[in-house]
């Protein structure tokens, strides 16, 4: 770790007040003197050296009482206005209890929590005995995390009975019958009843911990030592797993990041925003329903041992409330380097050659490289041999494919995009101190000078939005896709036990940012990310996924630029390359039908209510069907394999089969991508022919790393 000066100085600073707890009417779950110590720490850790200083103070604490809140009850449920107005004398108080170490406040208002969770839970299923009258014109607003909370106690009657009538249709569409809705939803407000009252002290802690240490910006996190044990399996990724990391939104368990390398990637069947609702253990277990879960019983189900299989009922991302769900079958596997290495492959264009690079992420064998392997694995050396493999079989044009890549090792970052540029600086890291750091490419010569194209999309980040900013701002290959996800920040682990000298795990850990990245013009990464030359049609929204989705990220900020010259002539020709593009999209069937799909999934994601209607919902849902049905252009391929995994009875003969014909699904915008880069081969060639960066260097290449 980088930052282990931290170590050394917060010994000092670390020594809190006693803890002391108030015992009047004390809630069901009460605060232990180590939270009460974890949380002072905590609190002189962050005040001194996160990025962003922010005093702890009734400002803050305002602004931790209402992400506290938000964390307990986001779709506002459960609270009634009174409960909150109730808890207003506390909004200016919570910077004392965590300085002073007096927990009581967010324990009480946890316990008032668990109160309402049992009578809307309690009054759910009593619903479930009655008929709903499915003709009546009325809507149910199922996004509420800005609506007011209910008033009245007959204002949150009715907003539970058109909960429980939503949760009735939905099934009913499915095909279900009374009996079977009643069981399942009896069976589902059961299951949430059990979870919401099996809450334990670190629980509650985790939950105000996270809101105080989110509150100064969204990738600081406080983990407590169960999900400080849970984050060290993600990051080395040795728990076997489908090597996905979910979330929880809106009721459902949503994908926010495919694991390179990991079952679920490599299935091609799910996708960033599919919403997991279902889990079974193998091909013939009974699935149980995770909506309403926690995320981290959704992950036990889902976690298992090698070489078994998990099944997911999943409702796909750019589906609506009611589209059509469908069952991936995935073996649990142990995620390998050797998956999520980068790969190659050639797309021929009119004859013409175009390499892909596909980079999942920036890896690095960090042990084998500190003691002197001569060869150990890393993304550049890797990289490297692709490219010389790829110019061997004569390729006039490359494509570096990072959509989807999360980000990794820094250092690779910088190697990687020395590969394509001479020699010069490749990121800016400002510290919390304020000094700057320019990481450069020290190693003269390029390995490829020819056109070059660099994929990102919204799930591009880090590692990956330095490398495409770094190329872009040397002008030496052209982006293409949607804009990144704008992480420009660095985060580094601090352990509260190391500090207080535990000898076992009880205080936890502390994640906090302590530098920013910055472009070598001098801009940042942070929030706006790597807007693309040349931008393609894309489903993600910015206001629910990326860094600008956050209430309070960091700011777009610039610094002075670093010394750079610019190497390619990419910006002399956006202006040709995006009028080929756009001419060629506009009579292209596969973007018009790639563009309908934008279109009608921001309908559906704009759209904040639901029809309680029966006849309006089934016309909804025959509609959309329709249209998919017509939209499918694998045709009997797609849709055997949809329904056989619905079926759960097809032979190994015919998963594979059908697996096959998915994965062979067009990618509409890598092929525009090839075409991009022939149009830069063609510019290229009619502005100079006759030699090449390459060869005005005399030939000289980089080797490997």
């Amino acid at each position: 770790m980088r930052h282990r000066f931290i170590w050394a100085a917060l010994a000092v600073l670390c020594t809190g007040p006693a803890a002391s707890l108030e015992t009047a009417q004390p809630p069901r779950l009460a605060p232990t003197a180590q939270q009460s110590e974890a949380a002072y720490m905590s609190a002189r850790i962050l005040d001194r050296y996160h990025y962003r200083r922010v005093p702890l103070d009734d400002a803050m604490s305002v602004k931790i009482f209402d992400r506290y809140l938000k964390a307990l009850d986001p779709e506002h449920l459960f609270f009634t206005q009174a409960d909150v107005d109730g808890f207003a004398q506390y909004r200016t108080q919570l910077d004392d209890a965590i300085l002073q170490g007096q927990l009581r406040v967010p324990f009480l208002i946890f316990d008032r929590y668990e109160t309402r969770v049992r009578e809307r839970l309690e009054a759910a299923k009593v619903l479930l005995n009655q008929d709903f009258d499915f003709t009546a014109k009325e809507s149910y607003a199922y996004q509420r995390d800005k609506a007011p909370w209910p008033k009245t106690d007959a204002e949150v009657q009715d907003l539970w009975r058109k909960r429980v009538k939503n949760d009735w249709l939905r099934l009913r569409l499915a095909g279900k019958d009374d009996k079977a809705i009643r069981e399942t939803l009896a069976k589902r407000y059961d299951n949430y009843l059990s979870r919401a009252t099996r809450n334990k002290s670190e629980d509650v802690f985790q939950i105000f911990m996270n809101a105080y240490a989110m509150s100064i910006e969204p990738h600081t996190n406080y983990l407590g030592v169960s999900a400080s044990t849970d984050f060290d399996i993600s990051m080395r990724l040795s728990l076997v797993g489908i090597g996905a990391i979910l979330q929880e939104r809106d009721d459902y368990i949503v994908i926010r990041e495919l694991v390179p390398g990991g079952p679920a990637a490599l299935s091609g069947q799910l996708a960033v925003g599919d919403r997991i609702v279902g889990v079974a253990q193998g091909k013939d277990g009974a699935l149980v329903d995770v909506i309403g879960s926690r995320v981290d019983e959704a992950v036990k189900l889902i976690r298992g041992e090698k070489e078994s299989t998990v099944v997911l009922d999943v409702l796909p991302a750019d589906s609506g409330p009611d589209g059509k769900h469908k069952r991936v079958q995935m073996v649990r596997a142990q995620i390998k380097l050797e998956e999520q290495a980068a790969q190659k492959k050639i797309i021929e264009q009119n004859g013409h050659k175009v390499g892909v690079i596909t980079l999942p992420t920036f890896y690095e064998d960090f042990e084998g490289r500190r003691q002197g392997d001569a060869d150990y694995r890393s993304a550049s050396r890797d990289v490297s041999r692709l490219i010389n493999e790829l110019k061997a079989e004569k390729i006039e044009g490359l494509i570096f494919d990072l959509r989807n890549n999360g980000g990794g090792s820094l250092r690779q970052a910088v190697e990687l995009t020395g590969l394509f540029i001479d020699k010069g600086p490749v990121v800016q890291q400002k510290r919390t101190e304020g000094k700057i750091d320019v990481e450069s490419d020290t190693q003269a010569g390029v390995l490829w000078d020819g056109p070059m194209a660099v994929m990102i999309n919204r799930s591009s980040a880090s590692a990956s939005e330095i490398m495409a900013a770094a190329l872009q701002d040397y002008g030496r290959a052209v982006i293409v896709g949607e804009g990144s996800f704008g992480k420009g920040t660095v985060q580094t682990l601090v352990s509260l036990d190391q500090l207080a000298n535990s000898p076992k795990p009880v205080y936890g850990e502390l994640k906090m940012t302590v530098a920013q990245f910055f472009r070598v013009n001098g801009g940042t990464t942070q929030l706006k990310g790597v807007t693309p030359d040349i931008r393609f049609p894309t489903i993600q929204d910015e206001d629910s996924y990326g860094e600008s989705s956050f209430d309070n990220a960091l700011p777009w900020v610039q610094i002075p630029a670093a010394s750079y010259s610019t190497t390619g002539s990419v910006k002399d020709m956006l202006a040709t390359l995006n009028s080929r593009y756009h001419t060629r999209i506009a009579r292209d069937k596969d973007f018009l039908q790639l563009q309908d799909d934008v279109t009608e999934y921001r309908k559906i994601k704009e759209s904040k209510t639901i029809s309680l209607n029966e006849a309006e919902r089934r016309k909804e849902k025959e509609t959309q069907e329709a249209r998919l049905k017509a939209r499918d252009k694998d045709g009997n391929a797609s849709k055997q394999l949809d329904d056989g995994l619905q079926a759960g009875e097809r032979s190994l003969a015919a998963d594979l089969a059908a697996e096959k014909a998915y994965k062979a699904r067009k990618d509409v915008l890598l092929d525009e991508t090839a075409r991009i880069v022939m149009d830069q081969a063609e510019l290229i060639s009619m502005r100079s022919p006759a030699r090449t960066l390459a060869q005005e260097k005399g030939g000289r290449e980089k080797g490997n790393h």
